[in-house]
């Protein structure tokens, strides 16, 4: 038969009450301690990725040094304009562009993934104009420097919406450099680039067929079009033998005016007649 071994307790009494200790042995099975939290029973991405996020922007994980002697990466954000949203078509190239940027830090590039905010020009100043009209007033009312005052108060309010749906993606921008494309700097950069690619002959300015707003008083894109569809007439005009021009609405008549020397006064004396369809006007 084999022989239990001994246990041996070791209680350790300095500077302790020996009769309030209980006896320890080396073969005796501890009690596991019972977690001070519970485990949520399903995953909470906000609970989760939002303080992680916010971590990473306070380390300055996305941040750029122009003094690094890394060799440089740096994608500008396509400027999400301030008028809306984020939409699933941004999700998706905010995805691509991160996953880009994020590996080139791991690949030792000093890398830049500037964000910022575009204007969007006269479709911002008709949300303005809207806002305005439910209190009953128009931008007239108001001047020029109280209207562009109220144009900047909504675009605080708008694009902290963009910057939150940016956040909430995870984005690694850096915000330290965040700009809109209306402040006073990029302004005055946009200005100094277009002049620098005028004069070499690069861009140029012509007469040019545009959209005409009768109410804002100004050019507008096709997107801000509003197109209505109306019957008309499709209007067919003989000219002569064989040609017969259609269109809507009806083209004007051509009128052909011939020179001719009169044969009864000298060369230098002539008449002009003029003809409606002839043939030598097809």
């Amino acid at each position: 038969m084999g022989v239990a071994p001994l246990q041996r307790n070791r209680v350790s009494v300095q500077g302790r009450d020996a009769s309030k200790l209980s006896p320890v042995t080396e073969n005796a099975q501890q009690e596991p301690s019972a977690p001070d939290t519970e485990l949520p029973t399903q995953y909470a991405p906000a609970d989760v990725e939002g303080p992680l996020y916010e971590r990473w922007v306070e380390r300055g994980y996305f941040e750029a040094d122009a003094k690094s002697e890394k060799p440089p990466f740096t994608v500008v954000i396509p400027p999400p304009n301030v008028t809306g949203s984020l939409h699933l078509g941004h999700a998706f190239e905010h995805t691509l562009i991160d996953a880009l940027t994020r590996r080139k830090r791991m690949q030792g590039f000093e890398t830049l993934w500037q964000p910022g905010m575009d204007h969007a020009g006269i479709a911002t100043q008709n949300v303005v104009e809207r806002e305005l009209a439910k209190e009953g007033k128009s931008r007239h009312d108001l001047g020029r420097e109280a209207f562009v005052e109220r144009v900047w108060q909504w675009k605080g309010e708008s694009g902290g919406q963009i910057s939150g749906q940016m956040r909430r993606l995870g984005d690694g921008v850096a915000w330290s450099r965040e700009r809109f494309t209306m402040d006073e700097g990029l302004s005055q950069a946009v200005q100094t680039i277009f002049k620098r690619l005028y004069d070499d002959e690069l861009i140029y300015r012509a007469e040019r067929i545009i959209n005409w707003c009768p109410r804002c008083l100004t050019a507008i894109s096709d997107i801000e079009v509003n197109y209505q569809e109306e019957d008309g007439e499709l209007v067919s005009m003989k000219y002569g033998e064989g040609t017969t021009p259609s269109s809507s609405p009806p083209p004007a008549r051509r009128r052909c005016s011939v020179t001719r020397p009169s044969p009864s006064t000298p060369r230098t004396s002539a008449t002009s007649t003029s003809s409606a369809g002839s043939s030598s006007c097809r």
